[in-house]
């Protein structure tokens, strides 16, 4: 039949050695688990239960049963879902069937989607407003690490130019039993309102639909590929160091391609984009914020940053509290770990710095800085405030925020990020000791 034939096509593209089957014990995965038994690979079933159906230990008992009917390797799965949604049933799916394939040392994952799963997919972002991307579909293989948990395991949708009809054919001439998940008559959900609603009077109105938005796909696909390699090619023409954008390069861009290097950037990044407004918006800000501006964007992942019209991407911490302080006494120890402060301070031998003996006898205060304190770091360098210095070091204010500065009453040692006050530092026969700080 077709669908095999297409499965064992595809089969032979794909890497070779053990292989595992998503298989929920319905006809599509049905029909894939015993089209794949007569491939000749060795074969895991991965079955997980979502806990969401009352059927739902039947379904697993099917799905053992068949396997061992079949003598194919089974495992099953229980998740937890943040809740009943259909995002968190797949984002715990295919984080189990991930985590399945790493404890079987399996590296090939195959999944039942077909060509009308493709039509649903195709629909279902037009309907969202997608771009390209979107637009591109499901592809015949490719590696998800945040999907899966692991970059190590290729997915792979072998049936994907088999439709929906040539699956039913295939069970009911080979009288495969499946189960009916009662969810997928659900119409409350958009996926199955497609299915059950929109697609049948496609059909009707435009027969062979499916191939047509198949091949929409595919050029949306090498669309996006394009894009891409465009992106890539301006991410690293605008690069400051690692970490930042120049935002004179990217103003040489038009709208289009500074929209489409910020998306490459995010995703290269692993940060996702929460909407098309939001990116326009924080690219607003991010062209047109004066120079002065403390340029603060926030995103679910991350804060969007500019300094010295460079842009940051910097991962999300609690507010600082600038009342935060602590008293403590230096007992000889090497290191002394602050993890309300989030790092450590070292203590560290050097020619010139505080006498031992009576740093011994001080009380010692960590905090954050209020604003006004001032240090001087050597003698023929002015007494500054520490904004002062950290303007001149070139430290972004979302850094400035969270060091530290060591004291004793009446007088500031140390600011992390700047360095010690020399006022208290000499130098002598015996060895001397300086501070610094290593944010974890």
């Amino acid at each position: 039949m077709r669908a095999q034939q297409i499965l064992l096509q595809s089969l032979a593209e794909l890497p070779q050695g053990p292989t595992a089957i998503a298989y929920s014990g319905g006809l599509d995965s049905s029909a894939l688990l015993h089209m794949a038994a007569a491939s000749g690979r060795k074969l895991y079933a991965f079955h997980i239960h979502h806990g969401l159906s009352p059927n739902a230990d039947a379904w697993e008992a099917h799905a053992r049963a068949e396997c061992e009917r079949l003598n194919i390797a089974f495992a099953s799965r229980r998740v937890t879902l943040d809740d009943r949604s259909e995002a968190s049933a797949r984002k715990a799916r295919y984080a189990a069937l991930g985590a399945l394939c790493t404890e079987h040392s399996v590296h090939l994952l195959l999944t039942a989607h077909h060509l009308d799963d493709q039509a649903e997919t195709i629909l279902l972002q037009l309907l969202r407003g997608a771009g390209p991307a979107g637009m591109s579909g499901m592809d015949a293989f490719n590696r998800a690490p945040t999907l899966l948990g692991t970059p190590d395991v290729l997915l792979a949708r072998p049936l994907l130019q088999a439709s929906r009809a040539e699956l039913e054919d295939y069970v009911r001439e080979n009288a495969i039993a499946y189960i009916e998940d009662e969810s997928n008559a659900d119409t409350r959900y958009a996926r199955n309102a497609l299915r059950h609603e929109v697609m049948p009077r496609l059909a009707e109105a435009f027969p062979g639909y499916q191939e047509r938005f198949a091949r929409s796909a595919r050029h949306a696909q090498s669309a996006q590929r394009l894009l891409t390699e465009q992106a890539a090619e301006d991410l690293r023409a605008c690069l400051a160091g690692e970490d930042s954008l120049d935002m004179a390069k990217v103003r040489t861009l038009s709208a289009d391609r500074t929209s489409n290097l910020l998306r490459h950037w995010f995703a290269e990044r692993g940060i996702r984009l929460p909407s098309a407004s939001w990116l326009a918006e924080m690219q607003e800000q991010a062209l047109t914020a004066r120079d002065d501006a403390n340029l603060k964007v926030t995103h679910p992942d991350c804060e969007v940053r500019r300094h010295r019209d460079r842009l940051y991407l910097v991962p999300r911490k609690p507010e600082a509290d600038a009342g935060q302080r602590a008293s403590f006494r230096w007992n000889g120890e090497g290191s002394i770990d602050f993890p309300a402060f989030g790092g450590t301070l070292h203590v560290e031998l050097a020619p010139v710095g505080l006498d031992p003996d009576w740093l011994r006898q001080q009380m010692l205060t960590i905090e954050l800085r209020k604003g006004g304190e001032k240090l001087k770091p050597a003698r023929n360098r002015p007494t500054r405030t520490l904004k002062q210095h950290y303007q001149t070091l070139g430290i972004p204010a979302w850094e400035r925020e969270r060091l530290p500065m060591v004291s004793i009453p009446g007088d500031i040692l140390y600011a992390a990020g700047i360095g010690m006050d020399c006022r208290k530092l000499s130098s002598g026969a015996g060895h001397r000791l300086v501070f610094r700080w290593e944010t974890k």
